[in-house]
């Protein structure tokens, strides 16, 4: 895929952004961090599972958010890269426990077995439990790196992007409507809080990490949202196009479990066309922001995100 950044709304753009440069600088550091963090020797091979469950996969769009975000408020980059690892722990957890015989009793995940074929139900559960667990101390480091208030902030818009509020809440929707025809605005819902939740609590995290103004951050909630329900309607279109190999999932699972996605609902042209209109909500939500004023470019990860997340082909 081409990394640059297409002119695709209007708003101060750089144009030749690079980022794949940007994101290989930036996920280098997260992996070393993650690496670091999630500790080989819990007990009775736990750290197995849990390193397993994190490393070596995965897009990490949640940790890029969230540094993204940071940059643009010109934030604590220290604070920022606890966050983002916390972000994707808890994404983390989530596929764990989502990929479990009693949710959606999947096999493959990331191109490899999941954790629970791999290990065993009980121990994919309790690497779960432990990587939720984990990321709130990420948040709270006792070196005095972080102020309490931001730690406090940072907690705060975690565990409501997790919780029954955002990713739980929407899983157990999903879960609950297998076989029902939902309209619109409840499938809407249903991803706002299960995806959306926590790829809009990224953006904010990162906000956090800095100071900005009011109009700045009810922006960036607005491009989080827009970017969150997107994922999620290009993920529901991939489902139906795109093969395993090119997944690292298994393809077609919502059709075959009877469960309501943008394409079954509004068709497949149409799918991608809403999605198109999200990315331009995204941008339009960057470009009122504010953040870019006197050619400060501060935007311009979150602008390349937005369209990688649209435009992806996995």
């Amino acid at each position: 895929m081409d990394t640059r950044v297409r002119p695709l709304a209007s708003g101060v753009r750089a144009p030749d952004f690079d980022l794949r440069g940007w994101s290989s600088a930036h996920l280098e550091r997260v992996e070393q961090a993650l690496s670091g963090w999630v500790a080989a020797d819990a007990p009775a091979g736990l750290g197995d599972a849990m390193r397993y469950a994190v490393l070596d996969g995965g897009k990490r769009l949640r940790p890029l958010l969230v540094l993204a975000a940071c940059e643009a408020v010109q934030g604590n980059g220290h604070a920022a890269l606890r966050a983002a690892c916390a972000a994707e722990l808890i994404h983390a957890y989530s596929l764990v426990h989502d990929d479990l015989p009693c949710m959606d009793d999947d096999v493959l995940r990331r191109g490899k077995p999941t954790v629970h074929v791999q290990f065993g139900v009980a121990r994919a559960l309790l690497a779960g439990d432990a990587l939720q667990a984990l990321a709130f101390e990420l948040l709270t480091p006792d070196d005095g790196t972080v102020a309490d208030i931001v730690q406090a902030t940072l907690c705060r818009l975690l565990a409501r992007a997790a919780g029954h509020r955002g990713m739980a809440g929407g899983q157990a929707i999903d879960l609950a409507s297998v076989g029902l025809a939902l309209a619109e605005a409840q499938l809407r819902e249903m991803h706002r809080l299960k995806t959306g939740a926590l790829l809009q609590g990224s953006v904010m995290m990162g906000a956090a990490c800095g100071v900005a103004p009011a109009a700045a951050g009810a922006a960036l909630a607005r491009y989080g949202a827009a970017i969150g329900l997107a994922f999620q309607v290009v993920d529901d279109i991939l489902d139906v196009t795109a093969d395993s190999a090119t997944l690292g999932k298994t393809p077609g699972k919502d059709a075959a479990q009877d469960k309501p996605t943008y394409v079954s609902l509004l068709g497949l042209e149409r799918s991608r066309a809403y999605a198109q209109a999200l990315l331009a909500q995204a941008l339009a939500a960057l470009d009122a922001s504010g953040l870019d004023a006197a050619g400060q470019e501060r935007t311009q990860a979150l602008r390349a995100l937005a369209d990688m997340v649209v435009n992806r082909d996995k």
